[in-house]
Parts: structure tokens; sequence; C-alpha cells
């Protein structure tokens, strides 16, 4: 049996580095895209000055890795790194199949034909889908320790198994980075609709509201429906039939490829039915007991499943408080969300306005916009009430909560939020965030001040505001260490 020519390797290798010839640019399939929002974040830690870190860069199929990493690539290009420097190979190529990161090194330096890597001053070297690669985690840290001027990043969507195996055998070495699906703001930064927000006059950049509500909620519809994917939010054809796209090519390739090859599952359609399930009931409390009951599935079976799905990132898991805040010593009740409304909508079908659905879909939306952060998210029950989002500050106390909803029907009729002000004052919190589905406005009910935001103007400032606190801290450690 004939292995593959080195020099067909060489020639796929140029193919997918076209910076490497004239007129030394990236494909216009890249370069005529927005970037995302995270690109500004993400060169902050490729080119962060402390030495001998990769950038392993996680996140579900589809939410544009590929692209982010090409446009960083632009962007080295356009801040002067030499072309023959930046190197990208995608790792699942057939043709590349089983080559290690080291041999990549050497194939680098025949394929641009210049001096040694190590006497060409900082390089750059990008794996996309690195997950296809066989131990990846000790290959990198290799490539970290011996080549000191070499910047890494790399890229995957089996989260399991990348998150993992970072924090195995990475320590030290690997800074991961999650790209979230689409949030509100990067959706209407891609439609070039931002024009549809504003900061309001008397406040500062990290309150955002609506010039036309009604128009602003036409696009959170579609957001809600079609928004969690750049390819999706671009492309009305695809829009026209969103399963074809978010079920055929992200969903089904999770659950019928990525995890059995990852954990071995044996039963896929199994796995399937559940996840069926809890999307339809995204945002809604549920138990082991009841899952296990309705479906036959034994608990520990179902216990590991959803372990995967959020693994993949397809799901999240948000625990349940009381109404003091106080976590339960067994997780016997949760909600399950989406990461991403739209996955719902390929499932099923989009969801109207008036849509029963629609209360569900905006509070999986509302979450989805803080998922990649760093803040303790939770919602709170007790026998009396109920509170959406909990967040836990450091000491594990409530420091803020938010009542989801996409209606304007508790404006007039604030009672109805007798449950948030009992957990207020339970917490010592002053005031609290209620979404709505039009009105703005500050009011007191019962000693409690509620700070009323149409659905779509929170999630917006929520995105918003994420990105530029990631890219403000990281660039604050960065001085501390220069």
């Amino acid at each position: 049996m004939r292995s593959i020519p080195t020099e067909q390797i060489l020639r796929r290798l140029r193919q997918a580095n076209p910076w490497w010839d004239p007129p030394h640019g990236v494909q216009e399939m890249y370069t005529r895209c927005l970037p995302r929002s995270y690109l500004g974040h993400f060169k902050t830690l490729l080119s962060a000055t402390q030495a001998r870190r990769a950038v392993v860069l996680m996140g579900p199929r589809r939410v544009g890795k590929t692209y982010l990493l090409h446009h960083a690539i632009q962007g080295l290009l356009q801040e002067g790194t030499p072309p023959l420097n930046v190197m990208y190979v995608s790792v699942e190529q057939p043709v590349f199949n089983g080559i290690g990161l080291d041999r990549y090194l050497e194939l680098f330096e025949q394929a641009t034909g210049g001096a040694p890597l190590a006497k060409r001053g900082k390089c750059f070297v990008f794996f996309d889908e690195i997950q296809y690669l066989r131990d990846w985690e000790l290959h990198l840290k290799a490539l970290v320790d011996t080549h000191p001027n070499i910047r890494a990043a790399v890229s995957g969507s089996a989260a399991a198994a990348l998150r993992l195996k970072s924090l195995e055998s990475g320590a030290g070495r690997f800074t991961d980075m999650m790209l979230p699906p689409l949030t509100f703001q990067e959706f209407l930064m891609l439609l070039e609709k931002e024009e549809l927000v504003e900061v309001p006059e008397g406040k500062s950049g990290q309150f955002w509201r609506a010039r036309d509500i009604n128009a602003l909620n036409e696009h959170f519809l579609q957001y809600l429906n079609f928004g969690g994917y750049p390819e999706v939010v671009l492309s009305r054809e695809i829009q026209q039939a969103p399963e074809r796209f978010i079920k055929a090519d992200i969903i089904d390739k999770v659950l019928l490829r990525d995890l059995p090859s990852l954990y071995g599952v044996q039963d896929i359609q199994e796995l399937n039915s559940l996840f069926t399930t809890l999307a339809y009931n995204t945002a809604n409390e549920i138990s082991l007991d009841g899952l296990s009951q309705q479906s036959g599935v034994a608990k520990n079976t179902i216990k590991k499943y959803i372990e995967y799905l959020e693994a993949a990132f397809l799901v999240r898991v948000v625990h349940r408080v009381d109404r003091d805040g106080k976590r339960f010593q067994r997780a016997n009740f949760f909600k399950i969300y989406l990461t991403n409304p739209s996955i719902r909508a390929a499932l099923f079908a989009p969801a109207a306005s008036d849509d029963n659905a629609m209360g569900s879909l905006v509070e999986t939306a509302v979450f989805a916009q803080w998922f990649h952060s760093d803040v303790q998210l939770r919602y709170a029950r007790w026998p009396a009430g109920e509170v959406d989002i909990v967040n836990l500050g450091a000491e594990g106390r409530p420091e803020w909560a938010v009542e989801a909803k996409w209606s304007d029907h508790m404006i007039e009729h604030p009672e109805e939020l007798g449950s948030l002000v009992q957990f207020c004052k339970a917490n010592n919190l002053s005031s609290a965030a209620v979404t709505t589905k039009t009105y703005s406005g500050d009011k007191t009910y019962k000693g409690v001040g509620f700070q009323y935001t149409p659905a779509s103007a929170y999630c917006y400032t929520v995105g918003r505001n994420l990105v530029t606190f990631w890219m403000t801290r990281e660039a604050s450690r960065q001085m501390a260490k220069s």
C-alpha cells in the first residue's frame, strides 16, 4: 500500500495558506465577512507577552471558529507579520491524517522554502479541528516547550475532549477561550443593524436602548429562530429550512458522530430522543427521576448523556437555589437550556411573537448571552415562588437577579412579581432587572426597585458589554505582566 507522497501534502498545505504567495492575503470568502466581536479578545490572547502558552479555542460546531482563525491571520498580515511566518492547517483533512505537530513544522519550512523557523523571529501556527489528532494535547505541549518563538492556536468542536485534555496535560501551557453561538449584539452587527440601539441620554456606554422597539423586536424574533450561527444569519435560503443546516450539519454530527466516537455511546437513538425532549423543554425545570420515568432509561445513563450534551455545547445545566440563595445538597431538580434558542426552531418550528413558547425562548436567549462568562448563574425556587436568573458572587451569595419575561403585563400588575420581591428582601438586594416586551423604565414595588428593560435591549446590552469586559480584563492582565 502506497503512502501519501510528501509533495501531495505540501501542495495541499500551500493551498490552505494562499498568503505565502502574492498578493499575500487570506481567501476572499473570509475577508468579505465581518469578524465576530470576539476577534479582539482572541488576538490579545494570541499575542500575549508571556511566553510559551498556546490558545485553545473551543466552541460548538459552525459558530465561526475557522473564520475567527482566518480573521486573526488577516490581522497579523496587516500588522506586518511576514506571510511566510504564518501557517494554517485543518487537521481533519484526510491528506493530513496522522501527521504530528512537529512534522507540520518541518512541512512548514519545506513549503515556504525559507530559513529555519527558529531563525525567522516570531511565527504563528494555527491548527483547526485539533481533536482529530490523537494525543493532540501532548503534541501541543511539546511544541510550546521546544519552540519559544512560535505562538500556537488550536481550535476544536469536540469541547469535552478539548477541555478535559487541556486541563490534564496543558497546565501552565494552554489558555482556553470559548467561542459561543452568536450573541444578539453580534447578530445585529453581522446584519449591519446596530443603529437600532443607542445609549440613553445621561447614561454610560454600558446601557443601551432601542431607537425603535418594534423594529428591534422584529430582529430579536429572527435571532430567536435563526440567530445562533453566522451562516444561517447571512443566508435567506438556509432560513427557509433551518433544519437542513442546524439539525443535519450541527446537531446530527454531534449526536451521531462526535459523542459516539468520544464516549462510545451505543444507543444513538436513545441519546437523540433525550436531546429532543430537553430541547423542547428548554428553560423548564426537570428532574432525573422524571426523565427516567418518561423515557424508561436509567437515571445514571441519562446523567451521563446530559454531561456529554453539555460538554459538546448543545445544552447548559443550571442548578437551583432556595429563597435565601442557598444551594441544595442534592440536585434533584434543575433546568436545562439550549446554548442558543435557534436550535429549538430547527428541531420543531420557528416561533411567532405570540407563540406560547416565546417565554421559554426569551429566557433561553437571556441565559445564552451569559453562558460564555464566568458568572455563577442559578435559578431560585421554593414552595411559594421562583426567580428565573440569579447570579451568585464569589462568596456564594446572590448579587443580582433577573426575571425574564416577554410581556408588559406586569407593569400594571407588579404583584405578579411577588416572588422576585421576596427573594430580593431575603438577600438584601435593593433592586432587580425585569425584561419586558416593549416597556422601559424604573418602578418601585414594596421597597424593591424594578429596572424594566425590553428583552431585546437587555440581550444586546449583555452581549456587547461582556465582549468589552473580557477584552479590557485581558489587556489589563497583559499590562500587569509586561
